[in-house]
């Protein structure tokens, strides 16, 4: 069953690669109007140095890739390094195993403890699904109240598509939500039968096309670093540096911590929003409700 799974996702990753691709960008001749987007499959076979039979199984998921097939169809998509480690981690799943029933992930106290001393950095802790299980009160104060949210719906995906506050929040709306469904997506490689992923893909599907859209898409990036402008409520725009760190004790768990360079503008304004924060009538809770 692990292993259909694997070849079926395989499979619609390199049907959504070869439909981005430009045929007279891979010197491809131009024959006229097109029905679908792309390549064609025979068009990737022969570019691949491929039979057409073999790489129609191949994207229908009836059998598995040879390393230098992948290596082949690499070249040919034109992957770049997440694209590429996304599709040898699915090729690499193609075996018997049982899917890996992955519960909610749990945080140590002295993780809560780290994040609680970090008083003038936003942090929380992320699992691979996007659900949140831990922050800081700063993380609290930038982003929303947490707490406030029922375990069961704390994913930062679903905050992204369901919450309007969050649209307003990022001044690149679109593009910090495609890129947050690409790494879900990633991090996600290893285990593609996972029932509460499934779940959450199937609730936002139906409550919203363009998050149908851009799952579809099979874009992948990791989680990593990055930069995002945020339009603040209480202390307006803030340029902040972004990074994930890995937590050694549990690998499913990244701590997401937000900085500022000092001296700068968005670092006063993190300044601010602390002392903010720290007001009785505002505070809330870095533990987990």
């Amino acid at each position: 069953m692990n292993r259909d799974l694997h070849r079926t996702d395989l499979g619609a990753f390199l049907k959504a690669r070869r439909a981005e691709l430009d045929p007279a960008a891979v010197g491809l001749p131009a024959t006229g109007p097109r029905r679908v987007a792309g390549l064609r499959r025979e068009e990737v076979a022969v570019l691949a140095a491929i039979s057409t039979d073999y790489y129609s199984r191949l994207e229908q998921g009836r059998i598995q890739a040879s390393p230098p097939v992948l290596e082949s169809l690499a070249r040919v998509l034109r992957l770049d390094d997440d694209q590429r480690s996304y599709m040898y981690e699915l090729a690499a799943k193609d075996d018997y195993r049982p899917v890996r029933r992955r519960p909610r992930p749990k945080v140590q106290p002295q993780l809560q403890r780290m994040l609680d001393g970090m008083v003038l950095t936003p942090a929380f802790v992320i699992g691979p699904r996007t659900e949140i299980v831990a922050w800081n009160a700063l993380g609290a104060a930038m982003i929303t109240d947490f707490g406030k949210i029922p375990e069961q719906q704390r994913y930062y995906i679903r905050l992204l598509m369901t919450d309007p506050a969050m649209r307003e929040l990022y001044a690149d709306w679109e593009g910090v939500t495609r890129l947050a469904i690409a790494q879900m997506r990633m991090h996600n490689a290893n285990n593609p039968g996972d029932e509460k992923l499934a779940e959450l893909v199937g609730e936002l599907s139906v409550q919203d096309a363009e998050f149908r859209q851009w799952w579809a898409a099979h874009d992948v990036a990791t989680r990593d670093t990055g930069t995002k402008h945020l339009r603040h409520p209480v202390v307006g725009d803030l340029h902040l540096d972004w990074n994930a760190v890995t937590w050694a004790a549990d690998p499913d768990l990244q701590i997401i911590v937000w900085t500022a360079e000092p001296g700068t503008p968005s670092y006063e304004g993190l300044r601010l929003l602390a002392s903010w924060a720290a007001e009785p009538t505002h505070a809330g809770s870095g533990n987990q409700p």
